[in-house]
């Protein structure tokens, strides 16, 4: 063991007498849990970096100079000493490791192979920390995590980079996936799809503008396409008792049956590949233990051509949850916001529609539009409220549905 190795040791275990001192000693009786437990996150990130720097000073001090076989058969002779830095989830390493070389032919790292070293400077745990929190909202905002937590600053880019190296696995994975056991599954088959708005930063250094135009907005929006795919139990309810779910009124409902192996998608490859795909794992679903097929869709018509041509044997149904949100619209033109009798007129509206009732809804509002001025913002959202439920129709059978 070098002398620089037993120097490292000497200084851990002074930092742990330290550490158990300041548990146990004096100030330890006056501290409060928040003020111990801050103070022992940080000392314990700083024991775990001089840990892995004795980890690796040991692996570089056992490295052999002699000279070695590549696996392509390559004799290689030692050449020097190159420096590698590595950002771990305690922080940066910087160390010196062989370098084996032949001219013309390239060299090698064997400690790197020996040690599983990411290609890039940054660890797996430390990136795959950041991409947990990055995936499900912006990269600065994770990163910003990491920086309050761990106290260290990650470019954004490398997030970026990593995400999108990793994304490139995922279809293979789920491709070698074995199908999930008929027992596990239940009788009804489901395959959902949605559109969502994404907003895309531009990369191109854009002017800068004093005023926008109208219409000339800071980011664009791009769809995506979210899709799912499950099994579920029936849960056969009235009308009203969905509506008393909805508007929170009575008893507490029953525990509703859970999706079974539900797998959600997003694509920004537009409609057709996201449905193709959709199709293909509600295939690999499908079997004799099927009773139904449902497809659950937005009221996006170009969405739901996909759906009826590439799902065929589902029945396509519209998400009642966009059905409910068209008639708060509704609502809110006739009512306003604060006005407690637009609670009142949606729930009585969606009663209607989860009746099958819908052609009543649809007068109504028709009706309603004509008594207002025609060019009315009111009359305009109540006319598209009810264009919207006419063209949805045949995919509002609710009653049946129920």
């Amino acid at each position: 063991m070098s002398s620089n190795s037993m120097q490292m040791i000497h200084q851990l275990r002074a930092d742990f007498e330290r550490l158990l001192a300041w548990v146990t000693g004096a100030e330890a009786h006056t501290a409060t849990m928040d003020q111990m437990e801050r103070c022992l996150f940080r000392q314990v990130l700083r024991l775990g970096f001089r840990l892995l720097q004795l980890f690796v000073m040991k692996r570089v001090e056992s490295e052999t100079h002699a000279p070695l076989t590549s696996r392509d058969g390559r004799r290689l002779r030692y050449h020097s000493q190159k420096p590698r830095d590595y950002f771990s989830i305690f922080g940066k390493l910087s160390f010196e490791r062989a370098y084996f070389y032949v001219r013309g032919q390239g060299g090698q790292y064997p400690l790197d192979e020996a040690l599983s070293l990411p290609e890039r400077c940054y660890s797996d745990l430390l990136m795959e920390s950041a991409e947990l929190l990055g995936v499900d909202g912006a990269y600065s905002k994770g990163l910003g995590v990491v920086a309050r937590l761990l106290g260290l600053s990650l470019p954004e880019l490398a997030l970026e980079t990593c995400v999108t190296e990793h994304s490139q696995t995922v279809k293979a994975y789920y491709a070698q996936k074995a199908a999930f056991p008929s027992a596990e599954e239940g009788p009804i088959l489901v395959a959902q799809a949605d559109g969502k708005g994404v907003p895309m930063v531009g990369r191109e250094t854009a002017d800068l503008k004093v005023r926008r135009g109208k219409g000339d907005k800071k980011t664009r929006k791009k769809e995506a396409i979210a899709t799912a795919v499950y099994t579920i139990e029936p849960y056969c309810r009235t009308p009203q008792e969905v509506i008393n779910a909805l508007f929170k009124k009575g008893d507490p409902p029953p525990d509703r049956p859970a999706p079974h192996h539900k797998q959600i998608f997003a694509s920004l490859r537009g409609k057709d590949q996201a449905i193709k795909r959709l199709a293909a794992w509600a295939t690999r679903r499908d079997g004799e233990h099927i009773c139904q097929r449902v497809a659950l869709t937005d009221g996006a018509e170009p969405l739901q051509k996909h759906m009826l041509a590439k799902l065929s044997g589902f029945t396509l149904v519209l998400d009642i949850i966009h059905t409910d949100e068209y008639l708060w619209k509704a609502g809110t033109a006739i009512y306003g916001e604060t006005d407690p009798h637009r609670t009142e007129w949606v729930e009585a509206q969606m009663l209607d529609i989860l009746s099958s009732r819908s052609d009543d809804v649809i007068r109504r509002l028709e009706d309603k539009a004509a008594t207002l001025h025609r060019r009315s913002q009111a009359a305009k959202t109540l006319r598209s409220v009810a264009n919207y439920l006419r063209r949805n129709q045949p995919y509002m059978d609710y009653a049946e549905y129920l």
